[in-house]
């Protein structure tokens, strides 16, 4: 006869432990949440589970669950009874003394989840099915609108999990009428990758707060389109390929009518007013290495930048970035301009688009290669077709960003360029 296993999760934050039930429950796991220490042993005792979870969450250290564990130790029923810890990491002496309370396991945030579910298999003796593809998802507020920047592939367990951290981002901000940007140009999608992109919908339509109106997709593949286009659940929904497509229809009409469209991308939308990072449940994987982490030498050194691009949005944003570090920043609105300046001034650094009207970025890559210009370029742009890179890179790119990516981004490959030099 088969006995649904059991787990005990205590004092969980409410994204973790929404999280955790779904996807435990979907393994025919048991999981009972409680929220405190007290009640938590009296349900212990009661349940006789085969697995704790402990959360150490909110400022909360091991040492302020210690009378909970000194029961449960001293109790012999519940003693066997093995503990899961996950919170900030300490020193592995700390670690090892807790084992005694039946900790076999503790887990430094952020929680990588497939050590942490292979544990929970392994207790319970069954096999947890997780998705390791390899995922970058970064999600960050401006006034109500929830930016939720994806790259390198879509990972169900992320998925999952977007779904409780955009209801908490709504809770926790108050948010009367939330818009949402979900910008994925890194990813290249087909009709493989179709169920995770409903699970990708599925989870940002699962609040009602979120209008279907108010969701953006910025994407450059035509099946994201199709896919909406073919589930009446997700109408509404719109597909863009550029970011000024989308902002005009976000934003309020009286805001857009004081401000030109560049000085609003620069001031509310690229601007993060706050960074909401998910480390505690591992969601925001990547870096974010902005200006606050340059070093003086490296701001000394980055002098003079060339900004190449016909997207009035591009300049101001990276002329508002390399403002704060540079002597000086030239924008050009096509090639040719930048073309005619080569011989009469001297740069640090060039930031190059490709996709211009003129002369496109690949021929002036040519050109300046010819005429052995040996200023460093960085090029920035939305194509993504491999023999484009290689092409730009053959021709004498030092790197290749594609769009959109955070100004800080673009500012930190410049140091890393320079430092090189």
């Amino acid at each position: 006869m088969y006995t649904m296993k059991k787990v005990l999760l205590l004092d969980a934050s409410p994204l973790f432990r929404d999280f955790l039930k779904e996807k435990l429950t979907a393994e025919s796991v048991s999981v009972e949440a409680v929220e405190n220490s007290r009640e938590a042993f009296s349900t212990l005792v009661t349940q006789l589970p085969d697995l704790i979870v402990l959360d150490v969450d909110n400022g909360k250290t091991i040492e302020d669950y210690l009378g909970f564990l000194n029961d449960k130790h001293n109790d012999p029923n519940t003693r066997a009874i093995p503990v899961i810890v996950a919170g900030p990491t300490i020193e592995r002496e700390r670690i090892s003394a807790l084992t005694k309370y039946g900790i076999v396991k503790y887990f430094g945030k952020p929680i990588k989840f497939d050590l942490f579910f292979d544990s929970v298999g392994k207790i319970l003796h069954a096999n947890f099915s997780i998705d390791t593809t390899p995922s970058l998802m970064e999600i960050h507020l401006n006034d109500d609108i929830i930016f939720v920047e994806m790259a390198r592939g879509l990972n169900r367990e992320k998925l999952i999990m977007l779904k409780y951290h955009l209801s908490e981002i709504i809770d926790t901000n108050k948010l009367a009428n939330p818009k949402l940007i979900i910008m994925m140009t890194d990813l290249q999608l087909s009709f493989v990758d179709g169920s995770n992109l409903e699970l990708l919908f599925d989870s940002v339509v699962a609040d009602p707060r979120i209008n279907r109106n108010n969701i953006k997709v910025l994407s450059l593949d035509d099946f994201t389109q199709m896919l909406i286009d073919g589930h009446p659940q997700y109408a509404g929904i719109e597909v863009v390929k550029s970011l000024k497509d989308v902002l005009p229809k976000l934003v309020d009409e009286s805001t857009v009518q004081e401000k030109t469209m560049s000085d609003l991308v620069t001031n509310r939308i690229l601007a993060a007013t706050q960074q909401i990072e998910a480390n505690d449940i591992g969601l925001t994987l990547g870096s974010d290495a902005g200006e606050e982490n340059l070093s003086e030498s490296d701001k000394g050194n980055i002098l003079r930048v060339a900004i190449v691009d016909d997207d009035a949005i591009v300049r101001k944003v990276l002329e508002a970035a390399f403002a704060t570090v540079c002597n000086k920043v030239e924008l050009f609105t096509t090639g040719s301009d930048f073309a005619r300046s080569v011989d009469k001034e001297q740069f640090d650094l060039v930031v190059l688009d490709i996709y211009m009207p003129d002369i496109n970025g690949l021929q002036l890559l040519k050109d300046l290669q010819a005429k052995n210009y040996k200023t460093p370029i960085i090029v920035y742009s939305q194509a993504m077709q491999r023999e484009i890179v290689v092409e730009a890179l053959s021709h004498g790119a030092k790197s290749y960003l594609v769009k959109p990516q955070k100004p800080e981004v673009v500012l930190q490959k410049a140091v890393e360029i320079l430092r090189t030099r």
